[in-house]
């Protein structure tokens, strides 16, 4: 580690319901199977805030370092080459050990992917997540065909925008539907743009093939009712509530499919697919759009992630 400083800058998480301190720390030892980090970028995802808040099934014993996903560069390591441009997932990383807002990280040497030289280290941290999601939701779980009229919730932020991007590109007749009259504005072309409160079969323009659902709650239970005899939904997220209702009566007679898209399970199997659609992301032939931090503003950041009204991924940076 020569060259290394030796104090390095943190995020440490003291107490579950409170926002961790920015702290200074020396610079964590590697040990053998692990490869230290220089961390340029770390995503604050959904995920992270509910670690953060204690309300995750997988917590790490306190005090710890959150953080699920990031992206720098290798500083020593017996397996990665220094120098090397990687980004951070997996290997129990800001769940079960310390994780990426920091400054220098210690990761298993299997979480550490090499990203091609140049790539922007916020969208390398913010990337996988909503790439690899997208892809499941679109082909693997709703397999969208050319031609269907497919609805995607949340289509102002990062899963929902490429999503709606992806469906695009296989074909579907996309409307993309938001929560806020600021967002609309923000559903990516060639999406038709709807707020969440006008949601109906009038303003989708009639019955819809499939609905891939980003947020959850009563959106959930209204686009439930637009979908066509033998539809589906694939339901990807939460963030506008945990519990919807149905009748179950109407469930059966609609005879719609509810399928969960569940990236930790299907991580591997899109990883190929997710690294494609970060070339197309590279060379602005898809969108991502990613709002940026300093360590020092992350209750800012946080706030913006749980009300919804940052657009897109957000992302701490350590310049």
């Amino acid at each position: 580690m020569s060259g290394n400083p030796e104090r390095s800058r943190a995020l440490l998480l003291e107490e579950f319901g409170t926002l961790p301190r920015l702290v200074e720390r020396p610079v964590p030892e590697r040990p053998p199977g692990h490869t230290l980090v220089r961390v340029l970028a770390a995503q604050i995802g959904h995920l992270d805030l509910n670690v953060v808040d204690g309300r995750f099934g997988v917590l790490p014993d306190l005090p710890a370092v959150p953080g699920t996903e990031a992206a720098g560069v290798v500083l020593a390591s017996d397996v990665h080459p220094e120098g090397m441009p990687v980004r951070v997932r997996g290997g129990g990383a800001g769940l079960r050990r310390n994780g990426g807002w920091a400054e220098h990280a210690v990761l298993r040497d299997s979480a550490v992917v090499p990203i091609p030289e140049g790539t922007d280290p916020a969208l390398a941290c913010c990337f996988f997540s909503p790439a690899g999601t997208a892809w499941a939701a679109v082909h693997a779980v709703a397999a969208i065909r050319p031609g269907e009229r497919v609805a995607v919730t949340g289509a102002a932020g990062a899963v929902g925008a490429l999503t709606v991007q992806v469906a695009a590109r296989a074909g579907a007749e996309v409307i993309g539907v938001v929560g806020r009259p600021a967002k609309l504005p923000h559903v990516p072309a060639p999406g038709k743009a709807v707020l969440a409160a006008d949601l109906s079969e009038e303003a989708v323009g009639g019955p819809l093939d499939a609905v891939i659902d980003t947020v959850g709650g009563a959106v959930l239970t209204t686009a439930l009712g637009l979908v066509r005899g033998r539809g589906r939904i694939a339901l990807v997220g939460y963030t506008a509530g945990r519990d919807f209702s149905v009748d179950l009566a109407d469930f059966l007679l609609k005879d719609v499919s509810l399928l969960p898209v569940n990236l930790m399970t299907r991580g591997a199997e899109v990883a190929a697919d997710a690294d494609r659609l970060l070339a197309d992301i590279n060379s602005g032939e898809l969108t991502l759009p990613i709002e940026r931090y300093p360590a020092e503003r992350l209750a800012e950041a946080a706030e913006r992630l749980r009300t919804g009204e940052a657009v897109g991924k957000v992302a701490l940076v350590f310049d």
